[in-house]
């Protein structure tokens, strides 16, 4: 608006009155000149004169000064154009350089009224966003076309032709899997330029199957530019007798031998009376990273949140945003002039991501008040940690901390393991403990904790690549207090799950909870917030503790190669 304000001015400003000033120049020019030539034509009188003499040069001398520097001002006045008003050159601008002017205002008002690109962030949701896209749809699709009177085909043709973009067919065709239809003919269009392999007669996305599943549980919330899904085999285990409950575990997976060991353990700890397990602590931690001006501003920051009247006001910005989490503790960690705010936060059921994060924003708003000078660099600042190796969560835990043991006797050692109890617990140091330790390892003092915790995640819903801390665990094993029974036990730090949100609701995942008696929120007398999640942990570190007792057995008896081999591999077919 004020480019536009500005260019009328100079557009419509007076025309300068040039024979004015040309007249105006040639006065002052010839005073300048002939006061010049004045004073050399009696410069040699007055120098002949006495001192005491008066001439009329010595008189007119002051004048003449004062003359001369207003002809000088006048001059650089005129060729610096501070008195010409630049509004009333415009009519000629080529001299005056406002030629560019002209030339960037419009520019300035081109790019404002520049059509926005139409490929817009699958994921961006602002308010404003919504409002163009839905401006955008409106004058594509001729009355939004009549997608039901429209031939899969037909529709094909408007996402080649770019009327309609593919994440939009959802929306578009309200019909979830009829989406996931046209949008595979699409790729399958894609994929026969890209892959080698692919022909009309074969292309890879056939194998994968899409008929027969509840798209609208995924769309919006799991997976988007959905082209079907993955079957993975599931298996049970079990029952595995944890805390005095007979419960069955169900593990997705395609390694082979993985789903049969696990199993072989859990009957050897439910014949030796079962698993008692324990959460040490709950809590979700979300690490925001906060830059101040300098050092001693992070200090001060620091200092001012471990005070507690100050924690209570941020406690109560964080516990506003949720019915169901409470923050738990703040830890500050100063790096130069940067603060990372360790919160850590109860999540009810659910796994908490989300929960702390929102809670950290608005405990971070507390901040900017007291600090103005403080900056938000990022929300997540790798101090939680989420998804990568992290000596802090095998330190001071993350989600539920748990513990689970039991007492193997000998005889059960022989009978199911096939081991003994000596060997086993040489097997666990040398191996667990100090070959782990060689490797400098961080969180791996085990054996294959991760092959069980991340085919339950895959059964259950859970985030798989949480897979990563949550993996972390300690194995222990040795001589129980009767000198001949083993003692084995688990202890995992950092074991991340939930029983809402992510992938729970979906049917087949939230099947696999209900079987373990875990789905949803916990309910009935008695319940308290996070029961389930915190139970479905326990499970995990129960599986966890079933896998370990069996594979280190099959290490101590060297049967590990056998029994993959028998298990793993599947015999030649049959020459024809």
């Amino acid at each position: 608006m004020s480019g536009s304000v500005k260019l009328d001015k100079l557009s419509k400003g007076p025309e300068p009155k040039w024979f004015v000033l040309k007249i105006l120049n040639v006065v002052v020019m010839a005073t300048f000149v002939g006061s010049i030539i004045y004073v050399s034509w009696y410069y040699r009188d007055v120098a002949s004169q006495d001192a005491d003499n008066k001439s009329p040069f010595t008189n007119m001398f002051l004048p003449i000064m004062i003359f001369w520097s207003l002809c000088l001002a006048y001059f650089f006045g005129f060729f610096g154009i501070s008195f010409v008003d630049t509004e009333s050159l415009t009519e000629s601008p080529a001299e005056y350089g406002l030629d560019d002017i002209h030339r960037q205002i419009e520019k300035r008002q081109m790019a404002k009224t520049r059509e926005p690109r139409h490929d817009t962030v699958i994921c961006s949701d602002s308010a404003a966003e919504k409002e163009k896209a839905a401006k955008r749809e409106a004058a594509v699709a001729p009355a939004t076309s009549d997608f039901d009177a429209l031939s899969n085909e037909e529709i094909l043709d408007m996402l080649n032709s770019g009327e309609i973009k593919d994440y939009q067919l959802e929306k578009k065709l309200g019909d979830c899997e009829r989406a996931v239809v046209v949008r595979r003919m699409l790729y399958n269009q894609l994929f026969r330029e890209t892959t080698p392999s692919a022909s009309p007669e074969h292309n890879p996305l056939d194998l994968v199957p899409y008929a027969g599943y509840d798209y609208g549980k995924v769309f919006g919330a799991n997976c988007e530019i959905v082209v079907g899904y993955v079957p993975i085999p599931l298996g049970v285990v079990g029952p595995l007798v944890l805390n005095d409950e007979p419960i069955y575990i169900p593990m997705a997976t395609t390694e082979g031998c993985l789903v049969a060991s696990t199993n072989r353990g859990c009957k050897a700890l439910t014949a030796s009376g079962g698993v008692d397990a324990v959460v040490l602590k709950d809590a979700i931690t979300r690490a925001p990273c906060v830059r101040l001006p300098s050092a001693m501003r992070a200090a001060a920051l620091k200092l001012w949140v471990s005070q507690p009247d100050h924690y209570a006001e941020l406690e109560a910005a964080f516990n506003s945003t949720t019915n169901f989490g409470r923050l738990a503790g703040i830890d500050a960690t100063v790096a130069g002039r940067n603060v990372y705010l360790r919160f850590a936060c109860m999540s009810g059921d659910a796994m908490g991501m989300n929960m702390v994060s929102k809670g950290c924003l608005k405990a971070i708003e507390v901040l900017e008040r007291e600090f103005p000078d403080l900056v938000l660099i990022a929300i997540s600042g790798n101090m939680c940690t989420d998804k990568k190796p992290a000596a802090i969560n095998w330190i001071l835990g993350r989600g539920k901390s748990i513990v689970v043991e039991a007492v193997v006797p000998e005889s059960i050692v022989k009978s199911v393991l096939k081991s003994s109890v000596g060997d086993m617990i040489e097997t666990n140091r040398q191996k667990n403990l100090i070959g782990s330790a060689m490797a400098g390892s961080v969180g791996g003092f085990n054996a294959h904790a991760a092959n069980i915790v991340t085919a339950v995640y895959l059964a259950t819903g859970q985030d798989p690549a949480q897979n990563v801390e949550s993996s972390n665990c300690l194995t222990l094993m040795e001589l129980a207090e009767d000198g001949k029974s083993l003692h084995v036990s688990v202890t995992m730090p950092s074991v991340e799950v939930g029983t809402v949100g992510g992938g729970t609701h979906l049917p087949a995942q939230a099947a696999c909870l209900e079987l373990m008696s875990v789905r949803g929120a916990a309910k009935g007398e008695g319940a308290q917030p996070g029961d389930n999640a915190r139970k479905l942990a326990q499970i995990v570190g129960g599986a966890v503790l079933a896998g370990e007792l069996s594979l280190i057995a099959a290490l101590a008896a060297n049967h590990l190669v056998q029994s993959h081999m028998q298990h793993n591999r599947k015999p030649a077919a049959a020459a024809v």
